[in-house]
């Protein structure tokens, strides 16, 4: 045992000096656009990235899918950019791009040859400052999204999963529907729409402004000052503030999906907003439950009982509830019930024992390892960068975040568990394949 702890330890120490700090310089300007830069001339590449602070959660009831449907219609073009330019133009100058949407916000980014950063900056400061929002772009983006929608959620084998979690969990809050949308209220909308969406959130002061990789930090700051400095600083974006109730009784529902034809179970329990510590906490017991082969449920239920196909689960954490899943899928001759059986059993375990040191180390190993991934590549430290200023208020949590986990006992993950891993307070959804109509 101190043999294998003493590896353990070599292994833990190891991967945090790997671990370096991340540095960065952060400044607003005047209208209000949050800057942050990161210099790192490793390789000759550059960032230039922009995310928005508002997402699906922030759509009216009635006209939902706007966020993501701007997250296309964005790349149609501006004043300066015709049509169907934006993409020959990025690729032609050795560059790739791309954007996402959750329901909090939204990120676009280029990649370019570091001799390149004036035009990403560019870009980007034609998509704030000049986009073209018209009903041609509105229209030929409405098919692209139904086009995706039919793909990866409506013809998807268990495509539907994560909306139907969302709409049983969620009463008042936003969060109950799904980034995509619904087609019905995108075919409702009328151009004003769109372009008081436009108007409303995608301004400056909304806004930050990420540059990493290989740059000159002055010259950055010339043509930052140059292009986003003359862009006028728009309304104050007023946040809505939605509180749920408590989930007191355990919530039962069922879906029929024709594209599967293995049922799955899934629990799922609301959780707190990602900034709070109780949500870092829950990662960790996701990692304890399901974090590979070697994992609680997994080696129980799908390695020893064969009794599943396969067994998961994670944290899913937001800006104001997270949603804690486990979900399996049964083998035959086995049911949902049965694997709600095991499952209530591994989290009553953690509710009443704690781990032991070694499954301890073992945990905190991981979540080094993941701190080091996360900052391994300049795309996805341009991302955590703008997500820890705009989501969380702290741009130094990409350094500091990793020593939340460290500090994190055998205690709080028992107490954790025990505080939201409760039977009365989850949904328990059978996703199951269409039922045949009786002749």
């Amino acid at each position: 045992m101190k043999k294998s702890l003493l590896v353990l330890g070599s292994l833990f120490f190891g991967i945090s000096a790997l671990a370096q700090k991340v540095e960065f310089e952060q400044y607003t300007l005047d209208n209000g656009l949050h800057v942050i830069l990161h210099q790192d001339k490793s390789a000759p590449v550059v960032v230039t990235s922009v995310m928005y602070h508002v997402g699906a959660k922030d759509e009216n009831p009635d006209r939902t899918g706007f966020a993501h449907f701007f997250e296309h219609l964005l790349f149609e073009g501006t004043k300066n950019i015709e049509r169907g330019e934006w993409f020959k133009i990025v690729t032609a100058n050795g560059g790739n791009n791309n954007a996402n949407t959750s329901d909090d916000r939204t990120y676009y980014y280029e990649v370019f040859p570091s001799n390149n950063l004036e035009l990403g900056l560019w870009m980007e400061s034609e998509r704030l400052m000049h986009p073209i929002i018209n009903q041609i772009g509105v229209t030929t983006q409405n098919e692209v999204v139904k086009e995706e929608k039919r793909l990866r959620v409506d013809n998807q084998p268990y495509g539907q999963l994560f909306s139907e979690v969302k709409k049983n969990l969620f009463v008042k809050h936003p969060y109950r529907w799904a980034p995509i949308g619904s087609m019905e209220h995108l075919d409702a909308a009328t151009l004003d729409e769109f372009l008081a969406f436009n108007k409303k959130f995608y301004l400056p002061n909304n806004a930050v402004l990420v540059v990493a990789g290989d740059f000159e930090k002055d010259q950055a700051k010339t043509w930052i000052k140059q292009y986003f400095g003359p862009i006028a600083k728009g309304s104050p974006v007023v946040k809505n503030k939605f509180e749920e109730a408590p989930i007191t009784k355990e919530i039962h529902a069922e879906f029929q999906d024709p594209n599967i034809q293995l049922p799955m179970l899934v629990e799922a329990y609301r959780t707190p907003s990602m900034k709070t510590r109780d949500a870092r906490v829950l990662d960790m017991i996701s990692s304890i439950l399901s974090g590979g082969k070697s994992s609680r449920l997994y080696k129980k239920v799908v390695d020893q009982k064969k009794m599943a196909l396969e067994m998961a689960s994670f944290n899913l954490s937001q800006e104001d509830y997270g949603i804690y899943f486990i979900y399996g899928i049964p083998m035959q001759g086995f049911a949902s019930a049965d694997l709600i059986k095991e499952i209530d059993e591994e989290i009553e375990k953690l509710q009443t024992e704690l781990i032991s040191e070694r499954d301890f180390q073992k945990l905190q190993n991981v979540f080094e390892k993941q701190y080091v991934d996360s900052n391994s590549n300049v795309e996805g430290l341009a991302e955590n960068l703008a997500s820890y200023y705009l989501l969380y208020g702290d741009v130094n949590l990409i350094n500091t975040n990793i020593d939340i986990y460290r500090s994190i006992t055998r205690e709080e993950i028992r107490d954790v568990a025990k505080k939201y891993l409760n039977k009365n307070q989850r949904l328990i959804l059978d996703y199951i394949p269409t039922k045949k109509a009786n002749n």
